[in-house]
């Protein structure tokens, strides 16, 4: 099942994005609260998971666009990687974003040989690498991006 997060969701996500080690967990409050407390806000997140989040998709539209949004943040759990819930939230999201006459959907990772398994997925879900960016995160480490034409 793929939804909204909700804030009753905040402490399993955390603990999801622990498992990951994407960045520190308690950074999560501060990147959902204007999802929380604007009903103006237009970032979407979303969660999946039949009895607790076991994957979680945070993106926003780019500032200065017209229709073009950028995927933030994708993770799932590694108990439950490989099972194609990480294809089908993006998968989701892609959907609501075309309902919704969005353009373009860009995703930002390193080049890192470590990130090698994330570059692979995009790729997998249809994207495209449309750039690189060389020492963009530091020294040595390229941002790569990707896009997908909604």
């Amino acid at each position: 099942m793929i939804r909204p997060i909700d804030k009753v969701d905040l402490p399993a996500l955390k603990a999801l994005i622990e498992a990951t080690q994407l960045f520190p967990a308690d950074m999560l409050d501060k990147m959902t609260a204007d999802y929380f407390t604007m009903k103006e806000s237009r970032e979407i997140w979303l969660t999946a998971g039949d009895t607790q989040p076991i994957a979680i998709a945070y993106c926003a539209p780019e500032k200065m666009t017209e229709g073009t949004w950028n995927l933030y943040l994708i993770a799932v759990h590694p108990a439950h990687q490989k099972q194609g819930h990480g294809t089908a939230i993006v998968q989701h999201l892609e959907t609501l974003l075309r309902e919704k006459g969005e353009r373009i959907l860009l995703v930002e990772t390193s080049g890192l040989e470590e990130f090698s398994h994330a570059r692979a997925f995009y790729q997998k879900c249809g994207y495209e690498q449309e750039a690189q960016i060389r020492d963009f995160y530091q020294a040595g480490e390229n941002k790569i991006v990707f896009r997908k034409a909604l």
